[in-house]
Order: structure tokens, then sequence, then C-alpha cells
């Protein structure tokens, strides 16, 4: 298969949706040798934080001279984004040929009627891929959840990586934040160190901290409100944590939190400072705050639920972002009412959209829960079109914000 081919069988497998558990991709993995158990890995779940920590690990592994392969998700404008070694995306010849080894294998499993979804073979095409090209350390952020994620065939990871946990996917993973916590700590492994944060809520941290006891895992609270911040600006903030300076050049108070968990974590795997500051030095996310033109000002945030509406509306806050023309998509199985709730009431005027994609919630329901935060709302239900008018609208005073699912990135950049 080429490239185009090969991202289109992927795709296709979506049909089989979402099927938790492990003994799948087992069966998967252990048909290619089982490339994920000749790699160090650093393992990271989570509700938000995970891309930009998993990012940030990566880079400081690069930096120190480490080969290092990095597994996220989802892409913003290509597919070859979610598979990456030492910061440049997989190319289109290399995934073609991984997906097209692990075609092979999975069409031997469909003879005996064991269905492979879409994230267990990009999971299984990552890990050989790594192997193939010699990546002594690979960085691999969870799908959903932990406890039955494709992701967690790991035995045992070099570190295990909690980031910020709030309510998203409850309908799988349960209603409380006890519950989704549980799940996420299903990815801590017997003796396996565990890093977190101190700004977990109380109910989060009480679960991870009996999950590492009960594991016999040493557990690093990483600290937020010890880091100094030096200088803040759009683009690039400067702090001093535990007498060290870094540069960070992501935006938002939240992405202080996913570096020190990084910091934390990089110094666990016996990384010197020199290069924990580089790598954050490194790091930069797409569609995360991500400030992408000026006059007029145009911010693109991929996010979808209350712990990102809450980040984004504190940078909007934090760095006096005015004359919002906000332009909205969301998946229709997202806390949308939430979302709306949070982020409209600073905007002046939101457009929603329909993304393409067949979980996308449709333009005239977002208008609905839109309606009730803002007076201004409009319907443009092409993605394209939309982001045209409002861009036509706005002038160099102004501020456009794309915002909502990583869909709605893809299909308009």
């Amino acid at each position: 298969m080429n490239y185009t081919e090969s991202v289109e069988y992927i795709h296709s497998l979506l049909r089989f949706g979402i099927k938790p558990g492990l003994e799948r991709v087992s069966m998967l993995l252990s048909s290619l040798g089982n490339p994920q158990d000749k790699i160090k890995t650093v393992h990271i779940a989570g509700t938000n934080g995970k891309g930009s920590t998993s990012t940030h690990i990566a880079n400081i592994l690069t930096a120190a001279g480490h080969k290092t392969g990095l597994y996220t998700s989802p892409y913003v404008l290509s597919f070859c984004e979610r598979i990456q070694i030492d910061g440049q995306t997989v190319s289109k010849n290399a995934l073609a040929k991984a997906v097209t080894a692990v075609r092979a294998e999975i069409e031997k499993l469909n003879e005996n009627n064991i269905i492979i979804t879409e994230f267990e073979a990009i999971t299984a095409a990552a890990f050989l891929y790594f192997f193939e090209a010699g990546c002594e350390y690979a960085v691999i952020e969870v799908g959903l959840g932990g406890r039955f994620d494709a992701t967690n065939v790991l035995k045992s990871p070099q570190v295990c990586v909690i980031t910020s946990i709030s309510l998203d996917h409850t309908n799988i993973l349960g209603g409380t934040l006890s519950k989704i916590a549980f799940e996420k700590c299903g990815i801590i492994k017997s003796g396996v160190p565990v890093v977190t944060s101190a700004n977990q809520s109380g109910e989060a941290l009480c679960v991870i901290e009996k999950t590492a006891k009960k594991e016999n895992c040493t557990l690093t609270v990483a600290n937020p409100k010890r880091a100094k911040i030096i200088s803040d600006k759009l683009g690039e903030t400067v702090f001093e944590y535990k007498n060290t300076e870094y540069v960070l050049h992501l935006s938002g108070a939240h992405q202080i939190e996913n570096a020190v968990n990084a910091v934390e974590t990089s110094r666990l795997l016996g990384i010197s400072e020199d290069y924990i500051q580089k790598g954050i030095s490194k790091t930069k996310m797409l569609a995360r705050m991500e400030v992408i033109g000026k006059n007029p000002l145009i911010i693109r945030d991929g996010g979808h639920n209350e712990g990102c509406a809450k980040a984004l509306r504190d940078f909007i806050l934090r760095y006096g972002v005015k004359k919002i023309k906000m332009l909205i998509g969301m998946m229709a199985d997202k806390d949308i009412e939430r979302y709306m709730e949070i982020v409209c009431p600073l905007c002046d005027s939101v457009t929603v959209c329909t993304p393409s994609n067949p979980r996308a919630e449709s333009a005239e329901n977002l208008f609905v829960y839109a309606k009730k935060h803002c007076e201004n709302v409009f319907l443009i239900d092409n993605p394209k079109e939309a982001y045209k008018a409002v861009l036509n609208s706005a002038d160099k005073s102004e501020t456009v914000l794309v915002c909502g699912s990583f869909y709605l990135m893809s299909d308009i950049f």
C-alpha cells in the first residue's frame, strides 16, 4: 500500500468502533514480534496535558542524545503527526510500510474472527516503526482511559505519568473523578516510578496515591506552585522551578503544570538539567492555544472538555485577549453545554459549524447551546466557509478564536 491507501485502511477500521481490552492488540503485537517490549518507554495517561507533557519528555530525551519515538493523538494537519522520531514526523513511505506489515497480520487474525480496531492498528504500527528505526526510547500517550487502552500492553515502562484528570468520556470511564482516575491509574505497573501533579483534585490524587502504594511504586508529586514566573508574554513564559530556569513556548498557566511534570519525569530518567532545559525550550504544539496570525490576532485551540474550557478561559483572561470572534465545532459526545458556558461569555460573537466527522455535533444544535451564553451567534455549516467568513469580518484590532474539536482544525487548516 502507498500512504493514501494506508491511511484509508486505518480509517476504515473505525467502523469497528472503540473496544476496550488488551487481548486483541496483544495478539497482533505478538504476531509482529512484540516490538514494544524491545524499547524503553515512558507511558502517559490523563485527561488534559498528555500531548504537551509527552512532547516535552520526548524532546528532552532527544536533546540528551537518545533516539526517541513519540506516539500521540489526535493529529491536526497530517496523520503522520501521530508518530514521530526525534521531532520529525514519520515519512509517508515509512508509515505505509509499517501499516502494510500490520495489515498482513490483521488479515490473518480476521480469519479467526479476531477484529482489530483503528486505534489498535495504528498503535501496533507505531511500535513496529519505532523498533525497526532503532529507537532507544518511545514516549507513549494513552488514547482513552488507561487500564484497557491499547497502549497498556507495555509491561514495564521506565516511568508512568498521570497528567491532569477531569470529567471526559464519562460514558466509558465513569461519571466521577475517582472512577476516571481509577481507569487512568491502570497504566501503573508494579515497582515503576509514577509522576503526577499536586494540582490534581483531591479525589483524583487520592486514587493515584493508593494505586502507587498498592503497586509498590515511588510517587513523585510535581508542584507547579513552586514554579516562580520570571516573565510571561503571549507565546513565551520564563519560569524557575527548583532553582533552575526554563523557557516555555506554550501559552497558558496549565502549561507550567505540564512542564514541571516533564521535569520531574526526566530527572527520574537520569537526564541532566541542561538537556531538560533544552528540550522544554524546543517544545511547540499545534492547536494548543497557538497563535498563528496577528492583526487580527488568530488563535487555534483544540480542546473539548471542561478542563480545556477552563484553561482557555484562563488564557484569555491572563493575556487580556479582547474582541473575540469565536468559531467552534465539536463532537456530539462531549460536554458541549459546559464548554460553551465557560468560554462563550468571553466572546463578542460565536460562529458554529459542523466538523466533517461522523461523531460531530450539528451546527444547528451547537447554535442552540451557544445562544444561551452569547447574544451574537451565527451558523455556517461548512468549516472552511465559516472560517473564511469570520476571518473576513475581523478587523486588525479583533481576535479570531478557532476552538473545539481537533477535527475542526483538520478541516480548516
